[in-house]
């Protein structure tokens, strides 16, 4: 929940013309800004194939009587491909389950957006020993009833909540231990070609002097970047070091 209307475009406007010029790599670089910027982003960054707009939440229910809320078709209708689903924020401020994570990533779908879905451990689950059953629980409790076309359709990303907004960062091999238990569960459930296909992306403090070591690990396929998002030259060099 950062930038009013101005200040929002203003950020865009200076990370797509940086990216495009700085990145020679093969990327999709998604924003996901507030509700109310989406339409203007979306059409900001029409027709550049590297950039796509993206939702930080819908809501669980269709279009109707349900004052305050966002429906997946409306979002899709404002020009955006992307949905953030089980965010931690969302889960620690507004008790967010698997139960609700399941049917936003359920309406995402049927309005054709590609949902992300976020987990990931607190910092007590990471000291007990037990995030490994905790990230198993996440998966589970909202993915194991989609079909394998649904999840063909699913990002995944994995951010240990202690390491968001704290400067602490998951060393690259832990990273890599839970984005590995991950795809070990989507091949099981789903199976290898599944496991493989999908994206699973990294959040939690990630910067441009850890991004190069974070991506280059084998089961990292991108970043979900937070803090770093709000100022355009680091965003730019997180960017640049994803390949």
């Amino acid at each position: 929940m950062n930038k009013d209307f101005e200040a929002g475009m203003s950020l865009a406007s200076e990370i797509i013309p940086m990216i495009e010029s700085e990145v020679h790599h093969d990327l999709l670089t998604i924003l996901f800004p507030p509700f109310v910027h989406i339409h203007a982003l979306a059409s900001l960054s029409a027709g550049k194939k590297a950039f796509a707009i993206g939702a930080q939440d819908c809501s669980a229910f269709g279009a109707g009587a349900y004052t305050g809320e966002v429906a997946a078709s409306m979002i899709k209708s404002a020009g955006a491909e992307y949905v953030l689903v089980g965010h931690s924020e969302r889960r620690q401020y507004h008790g967010e389950t698997e139960v609700i994570c399941l049917e936003k990533i359920k309406r995402a779908l049927e309005a054709g957006l590609k949902p992300i879905y976020c987990i990931g451990e607190l910092k007590e689950q990471r000291v007990a020993g037990t995030f490994e059953a905790v990230i198993i629980n996440q998966l589970q409790g909202a993915l194991q009833a989609l079909s394998t076309a649904e999840m063909q359709q699913l990002v995944l990303a994995y951010e240990p909540v202690w390491a968001i907004g704290t400067g602490l960062t998951a060393s690259p091999e832990q990273a890599q231990e839970v984005h590995a238990l991950i795809r070990k569960w989507l091949a099981e459930q789903f199976g290898s070609e599944i496991a493989e296909s999908t994206s699973i992306l990294y959040g939690g403090s990630v910067n441009a002097s850890n991004a190069q070591e974070l991506f280059g690990m084998p089961d990292i396929d991108g970043g979900l970047v937070g803090g770093a998002s709000l100022k355009s030259r680091d965003f730019t060099e997180i960017a640049k070091a994803n390949h």
